[in-house]
């Protein structure tokens, strides 16, 4: 039977684009703003797509077995804290707990920005486990980058995900990706009673973990052993752009009397810094490595680039490139939203890999993965 989805906050419909691209079928969508609905409508067809509060249109949503979403950080109110743990109330994350209250699904994939494992201390991500947690699914969360999925960004996520099991299992590892702990840490990972309640944890979190029952485990992983090829903006920048997209003048001045760099961090070719500061605003890139994380800001003062002969920003077809959309997926709009658009999108790519091995459970099960270290 083919799997029915559901994309809250679906934005220009990344959830969406990987799920057909794996068969899967989303039979309802929601978003408030009225020009990532616009795009959706253009590109999508079938199942119902809802413009407006998610709040006023929760008794629309029909039954499904995946849920996704790319929920908005808000902070959560320090008000009436208890335990250690901020109030979730009134937020789009309590709309994402009550969906999955009433519908249950088999399934849900939540995606967010990096800092959320480190607000507040971890407090902010404490309150979103232990909601998660209470109801009867088996959590999993991981930081991914999508330059790992064949996209030319540096673009750290917190995935998240739930599954109706109750055997820790990692979806979003392979086994090589904990070769680096000890199995001391494995045997803890295998055994809910070795965890710890998520109240007792206070600071940063780490960049994998499982929750289950208001408990949690977790490590910092240092390698993502099914990463995918590396592409380079090299490999998709256009070749032709015209001179709208030029640096101003002024810019190119001062681009004369820029400190040279030559250095690369995450992935990102660093040129030169601009006289004036050493904040990445004043920098120029080069495209031998990859982009620095696309936002949505409609600012583009930070996003300088030199392209053979060229100084200039980034285009919006490059911008769908960059994230994994098609290149005229959302052309009809004017240029500056196309870049908001595209820098608020999930990765199709990135999720593509997410989705088959929750739903196909393609996992490691400590339980086998112990037995098969004693072997060694």
């Amino acid at each position: 039977m083919t799997t029915q989805m559901v994309e809250l906050f679906a934005g220009i419909g990344g959830f969406r684009l990987a799920g057909e691209a794996l068969g899967i079928e989303t039979i309802w969508a929601n978003d408030i703003d009225q020009k990532a609905a616009q795009i959706y409508q253009q590109q999508f067809k079938g199942g119902t797509f809802v413009q407006g509060d998610i709040k006023k249109c929760l008794h629309q949503i029909p039954n499904h077995q995946l849920l996704t979403a790319g929920f908005p950080c808000q902070p959560f109110s320090s008000a009436g804290k208890k335990k250690g743990f901020h109030d979730p109330r009134g937020t789009l994350f309590e709309v994402v707990v009550q969906i999955l209250q009433t519908h249950s699904p088999s399934f849900f994939v939540l995606e967010n920005v990096k800092r959320l494992l480190s607000m507040d201390n971890g407090q902010h991500f404490a309150t979103i486990l232990n909601s998660l947690s209470s109801l009867d699914y088996l959590i999993e969360w991981r930081l991914l980058n999508a330059k790992h999925f064949c996209l030319p960004q540096h673009r750290e996520r917190v995935i998240i995900i739930g599954s109706k099991n109750s055997v820790p299992k990692s979806f979003l590892a392979t086994s090589p990706d904990f070769c680096t702990l000890s199995d001391n840490q494995l045997t803890q990972i295998a055994g809910h009673h070795r965890w710890i309640n998520i109240t007792k944890h206070d600071q940063k979190f780490p960049n994998w973990g499982l929750s289950y029952h208001h408990q949690m485990i977790g490590f910092q992983l240092t390698h993502f052993y099914d990463a995918q090829n590396s592409v380079l903006l090299t490999d998709i920048v256009q070749k032709q752009v015209d001179s709208r997209f030029d640096l101003t003048q002024e810019t190119q001045a001062r681009l004369k009397n820029s400190q040279r760099v030559n250095k690369y961090y995450n992935g990102v070719e660093i040129l030169y810094n601009q006289k004036g500061g050493a904040r990445m605003g004043y920098t120029l890139f080069g495209i031998n490595g990859v982009a620095p994380t696309l936002t949505s800001s409609t600012s583009r003062h930070y996003e300088r680039y030199r392209i053979g002969n060229q100084y200039r920003r980034l285009t919006p077809v490059e911008y769908a490139r960059i994230q994994g959309f098609p290149d005229n997926h959302c052309e009809r709009l004017p240029i500056y939203d196309q870049y908001a658009l595209y820098g608020n999108a999930v990765p199709p790519p990135m999720v593509k890999w997410v989705i088959p091995r929750l739903i196909n459970d393609l996992s490691v099960d400590f339980h086998r993965l112990n037995n098969q270290m004693e072997l060694f």
